[in-house]
């Protein structure tokens, strides 16, 4: 962080002596060769380096040169004037701070190392507790104290051992933003038995996103069912759910999706009450997850589409939306595959996000989640635990206040979660503007959580982040335990409301004038007026969001398919001409059909589109098992996204050999069908594939990148950074120009001739499938090959994973 911050404010080159110093002495104490040692040395430069590196990736740079004093930094606590000084270029959030303020900071350390313990050796250096509690460091609110309490009310399920706990984070002094606030209000104060009940409060509640595969089943089936019986939601994080527990009191109400990820199908999406799009992504805002692969067990394996055993990558949230039209488009998607659903954006608390709000409620989302940086469960890296995200009482302010002053905020719901504990943290984020609330790490606690940080090595010792059988035995976490803590919670906010003069909670959202600053020095030192300004205008949700297009032209279509829903034993077929307006199309379908009947769908030729025109975006975005579409012309961006099953195939209206039938981020996310294009595709193809087949004529850059299973075939010219994280399924590429080797990713993947080896199983798959596709498509290109498919064969290159555990399984080639 140190060296980035140094890059990202001008400094062209960077001299870390006294890293390189300390490691020079380490290895002099080892009394390691000069060869050793220069290794050594070496092995620092390249961690530093990596962590850059990464950062970078992060942020959606690929050159040190575009990052050099790109100011993308936030910075908390200083004063404009040493920010306008040191750090030109950034904002100065929550100013404070000055030099004089920093060098008495500095001088308090070194009297403490050189004056007031002067007998005590000064080395070795004290451990201190920037990540990990340790006593009389780093105040972390999740201490041993802490964690000791919890488990006690959690075994106890008294008022009195959860008050011990309150307490305890209520004597943690000026800690966090909100900690330099107290409530100021007007009104006198009101009995108890006046204030809504606790079920009015828990309703608002709202587990943070865990998926099955971080956490154990029985920990996240817990989580679900507490919700539930609470009448607040459970969020299953990313990466599928049972569909046995889609009806059931187990079921998570808020499904996470982003355009390509893992587990997404049509009976998943029409399961939730609410699907969450997630921009803050990860354990930590902007880190892309990782599950390893002893946690991929066959039950992870099989809701994700994958193969058992093999590391799962999530990608960073900009490899999914990339402008705010995709995002509009990814929720017209989701309001066509459910209509009855919420759709809430998950932001990052950053400075600046009060515009993305507004672009995210404009895109006609119903809900804004403001993620503060706080969060996380302990299994992210350290390069990921400091220094990602803010606080979220910079953002939720801001988000807030930006909504209002542009007259949406009464379109949107607000919700807010990053460290929330007990019922202060709860009335002061409803101060600040949020509606709803979000909890994290204290309900894992309350299961048994004892923050050991090994979440990622599958060795948690209670059974909860862990798919091990053996370390399962032990969890001990109940329904009851969670639903009594956030009851608990919620009494605490009655009694704080009580005490104000309020009988709701709805009363108080948006009354950042309820709130005063401290008058102790050290917050005085801070400038709170923006977090406590006010603007005038509407502090809730009151109206509902709703896309400017209907869709009327697939509504028409569904009322005469729907007596072959309703019947399954029954068949049709429809022509129709098609506009680019007309989006989402087979979206909608798709959706009523897993309403009925989940993941499993109609018959295979239940319903046969036949399409002509140029198809909107998201053509067969989500399609179900029995949809057939056919379309005569051209297709935009997103064909194909998500879908299940069921079969896309587009042929141009005048075949010319190169030239482009679908646009980008084609087949993002798909978990089954087949698509078969006769003619190129754009950038991102079957980016996140976990069962599709498909074909196509030649693709843009980043192919097959995140891909876990299916197949695709290229008759045609790749892009660069082909199969990019690839872990699962198989790509065959047709290179007569000799040019793909070089435009491969060969990280994880390896590309071999299928001519030359002894592959009889993978010469006939590919011979099955470009008969399908000449079949379908007449494609004058898969003729020609197939006509001279011994000959041709030797221009084939057949790319898999390089730890792939499973042989080819052709599929039925029509």
């Amino acid at each position: 962080h140190s060296a980035c911050v140094l890059i990202g404010y001008g400094t062209v080159a960077i001299y870390p002596w006294l890293l390189y110093a300390t490691g020079l002495q380490l290895c002099e104490k080892q009394a390691a060769a000069a060869k050793d040692i220069r290794r050594q040395l070496k092995n620092i430069y390249s961690a530093l380096t990596k962590g850059i590196l990464k950062v970078m990736s992060k942020m959606g740079i690929s050159t040190v040169s575009s990052y050099r004093n790109a100011a993308l930094f936030d910075v908390i606590g200083l004063a404009e004037q040493l920010v306008d000084s040191c750090f030109s270029g950034s904002a100065a959030l929550l100013p404070g701070l000055s030099f004089s303020d920093i060098e008495a900071r500095i001088n308090k350390i070194h009297r403490k190392v050189f004056t007031e313990n002067i007998l005590l050796p000064v080395y070795p250096l004290a451990i201190g507790g920037f990540y990990r509690d340790h006593p009389g460091f780093e105040y972390h609110d999740f201490n041993s104290r802490v964690v000791t309490q919890l488990h006690r009310f959690a075994a106890a399920g008294t008022r009195a051992e959860y008050l011990k706990f309150r307490e305890l984070i209520d004597r943690r002094g000026l800690c966090f933003i909100r900690d330099g606030l107290t409530f100021n209000s007007p009104e006198p104060p009101i009995e108890l038995a006046e204030v809504e009940a606790v079920e009015a409060i828990t309703r608002r509640f709202d587990s943070a996103a865990m998926s099955l595969g971080a956490l154990s089943p029985e920990a996240h089936q817990a989580l679900a069912e507490a919700m539930n019986r609470l009448g607040g939601h459970s969020n299953c994080g990313e990466g599928g759910e049972d569909p046995a527990r889609f009806k059931t009191v187990r079921n998570s109400k808020i499904k996470q999706i982003a355009s390509g990820r893992f587990g997404v199908t049509p009976g998943y999406l029409r399961s939730a009450e609410e699907i969450q799009i997630k921009l803050a992504q990860g354990a930590k805002p902007g880190e892309g997850g990782q599950l390893p692969g002893e946690k991929v067990t066959p039950l992870i394996a099989t809701l994700r589409f994958t193969i058992p055993g093999v590391t799962l990558i999530s990608p960073p949230p900009h490899h999914d939306i990339y402008s705010i039209e995709d995002l509009a488009q990814l929720i017209f998607d989701l309001k066509q595959v459910n209509p009855e659903a919420t759709i809430s954006v998950k932001l990052v608390s950053s400075e600046g996000v009060g515009t993305i709000a507004a672009g995210v409620a404009k895109a006609y989302a119903d809900k804004i989640i403001i993620s503060g940086g706080d969060g996380g469960t302990g299994a992210a890296p350290f390069s990921s635990i400091k220094s990602a995200g803010n606080p979220w009482e910079l953002g939720l302010t801001e988000a807030h206040l930006s909504l209002k002053a542009n007259n949406l905020r009464e379109l949107v719901t607000l919700q807010t979660d990053g460290g929330l504990k007990i019922g202060r943290d709860v009335v002061k984020a409803a101060m600040l503007g949020a509606e709803q609330f979000g909890f994290g790490t204290p309900l894992l606690v309350i299961l048994g959580c004892k923050l050991l940080r090994v979440c990622h090595l599958n060795r948690c010792t209670v059974g909860i982040a862990t798919q091990d059988e053996n370390l399962r035995a032990h969890y001990r976490g109940t329904v009851e335990k969670v639903v009594n803590y956030l009851q608990n919670i919620a009494e605490d906010v009655r009694e704080i409301l009580a005490e104000l003069g309020f009988k709701s909670l709805a009363q108080v959202i948006g009354r950042s004038d309820l709130l005063k600053q401290l008058e102790d020095p050290q917050v005085k030192k801070f400038d709170y007026s923006k977090i406590l300004q006010q603007v005038d205008g509407i502090n809730t949700k009151q109206k509902p969001n709703p896309p400017f297009d209907d869709n009327s032209f697939e509504k028409q279509l569904l009322e005469e398919i729907m007596p072959v829903i309703k019947n399954p034993s029954e068949e049709i077929v429809i022509e129709r001409r098609i506009a680019n307006t007309n989006r989402s199309f087979g979206t909608l379908i798709s959706g009523v059909i897993a309403r009925y009947y989940g993941d499993q769908g109609l018959a295979k030729e239940a319903i046969t589109i036949k399409l002509q025109g140029v198809a909107g975006q998201s053509l067969g975005a989500f399609l179900a098992s029995g949809v057939n579409i056919f379309l005569s012309g051209v297709g935009n961006d997103y064909v194909g996204k998500g879908m299940h099953a069921g079969r896309i195939i587009i042929t141009p209206t005048i075949y010319r050999e190169g030239a482009s039938a679908v646009g980008n981020t084609c087949l993002y996310g798909a978990t089954g069908g087949k698509l078969f294009v006769s003619g190129t595709a754009g950038e991102r193809f079957a980016v996140r594939n976990s069962g599709a087949l498909a074909v196509v004529e030649g693709t843009g850059d980043h192919a097959c990148e995140y891909m876990t299973g299916g197949t695709v075939v290229v008759l045609g010219e790749t892009g660069i950074n082909f199969a990019a994280g690839m872990t699962g399924g198989v790509a065959f590429v047709y290179d007569r120009e000799k040019k793909f080797i070089d435009r491969l990713n060969q990280e994880l993947v390896i590309a071999r001739r299928i001519d030359v080896d002894d592959d009889n199983e993978g010469k006939l798959y590919l011979k099955k499938i470009l008969t399908s596709f000449h079949n379908r498509t007449r494609s004058p290109k898969a003729r020609r090959i197939l006509a001279d498919f011994r000959e041709e064969l030797a221009y084939f290159w057949m790319v898999t994973p390089k730890d792939m555990r499973a042989p080819l399984n052709p599929k039925e080639g029509d």
